[in-house]
């Protein structure tokens, strides 16, 4: 690499850390209230390069999202670029070893909740719309930039907003702003989620008549959960996980003379195309009817979804999982593909008929902390006008990432989405 591309990628690195930096700095973890200072301070990054963008709300008004649009100046399709600036609850401050806001750079590790996920995910694609911009008119189709703030819940309200929005182009597919250097994520089990209710007649401990009670038979039906039987690896789906069920969540009663009428029970299965949301229903209402049928009681339990998304997988030829591939083979990393175990916004994007692919970002470390990227490869880069597309480098740690400024020369990954989002 000649010394001007180096210095080019250096600068280019540091931008994106600095723009990390400060949404590491501004933290949004209180609720919806709490995300103006964030998205205000992207604004003002954004509105200093001229890009086009405009707040996403929900249905009540409350402010979800950050939405950057790109149009280009011919027909074609348009894609999207995903990734979260609101920030993980931080645990037990004290039990930190530096500020979990702090977004400090120490011994090449960027520090701070969320580095990795997503910070340095939505600093980079924020510099990729800026790349694009002055050259809009010679491309094909567009580019959204979607900066959720509601992703933590799980609720994905900025998505939601994005793609219920009728006046927006559809995207043709998303690839989303996930830390890790190994994998891109092509796929991933569904969920299907429910709350299940037991009754029972109230008692009281002390009393001389024995009862069974709420609790006692909700801790018979996770008994009769745990031993349901799910099927393994399916071989003729291609699928490489089996399903999974949990119980997560058990509630009822309080004090301890009185013997509780009812408990709460949450289960979250993990589906697969052979096993589906219908499958995890029918295991679940089994299990319930055993239930009643060896412990009658005055009222039936009940079973109430809360959550149903898809499994999805895509094939390694398939976009945009095919553009993420092979612009790291351009650029000589070993990168595989990955069916994940945890569902994900790709999840929802598949109930809406739109691929979606997640990573790979770079390096991290500190599982509860999912901090920094030390390293966007190609996948992640356009080409410029002064620079062909290069290599960012990071790392991260329960508050820490690496970063450098290593730089690859590599084709521009955008050429792998076909002739779309080209320039011509």
């Amino acid at each position: 690499m000649s010394e001007e591309l180096q210095q080019a990628a250096q600068a280019r690195t540091a931008s994106v850390v600095e723009l990390a930096q400060e949404l590491i700095r501004h933290p949004s973890r209180a609720g919806i209230d709490d995300y103006g200072p964030v998205l205000g301070m992207l604004e003002d990054w954004l509105a200093a390069r001229s890009l086009p963008h405009r707040r996403l709300h929900d249905g009540a008004g409350g402010l979800v999202g950050l939405l950057v649009e790109i149009p280009g100046g011919r027909p074609g399709k348009w894609w999207a670029l995903d990734a979260c600036v609101d920030t993980a609850p931080y645990g037990d401050e004290s039990a930190w070893s530096f500020p979990p806001a702090s977004g400090d750079i120490v011994d090449g590790w960027l520090r701070g909740r969320g580095s990795a996920d997503s910070k340095l995910a939505a600093a980079t694609f924020c510099h990729i719309a800026a790349d694009l911009a002055p050259r809009a008119e010679a491309l094909h189709g567009g580019l959204a930039v979607l900066l959720d703030v509601d992703e933590r819940t799980g609720n994905f309200g900025g998505a939601r907003a994005y793609l219920t929005d009728p006046s927006e182009a559809r995207p043709a597919g998303v690839m989303i702003g996930y830390p890790g250097m190994d994998e891109v994520v092509v796929g991933g089990r569904g969920l299907w989620r429910a709350t299940i209710t037991i009754h029972a007649p109230s008692g009281h401990s002390g009393s001389s008549k024995t009862i069974v009670g709420a609790i006692s038979r909700a801790a018979h039906l996770v008994r009769l959960l745990d031993m349901a039987e799910l099927p393994g690896i399916a071989g003729t789906s291609g699928f490489p996980l089996p399903p999974k069920l949990s119980v997560t969540a058990f509630h009822g009663g309080q004090g301890f003379s009185v013997t509780p009428d009812r408990v709460d029970v949450n289960v979250d299965i993990r589906t697969t195309p052979s096993f589906d949301r219908h499958d995890a229903e029918t295991l679940v209402h089994k299990a319930v009817g055993e239930l009643d049928a060896e412990m009658p009681a005055p009222k039936p339990t009940g079973v109430a979804p809360v959550a149903a998304w898809p499994p999805f997988r895509l094939a390694e030829d398939e976009q945009p999982a095919a553009a993420l591939l092979h612009a790291a083979a351009g650029a000589g990393l070993a990168v595989r593909p990955k069916t994940a175990g945890p569902s994900s916004i790709g999840n929802l994007l598949a109930g809406e008929s739109i691929p979606a692919t997640a990573g790979f970002g770079v390096p991290y470390e500190g599982v509860a902390s999912m901090s920094v990227p030390t390293s966007l490869p190609s996948p992640w880069c356009t080409r410029s006008t002064s620079a062909p597309c290069s290599t960012f480098s990071g790392t991260d740690v329960p508050g820490m990432s690496q970063v450098s400024s290593r730089s690859t020369p590599s084709n521009c990954p955008t050429r792998s989405l076909g002739k779309d989002l080209v320039s011509r």
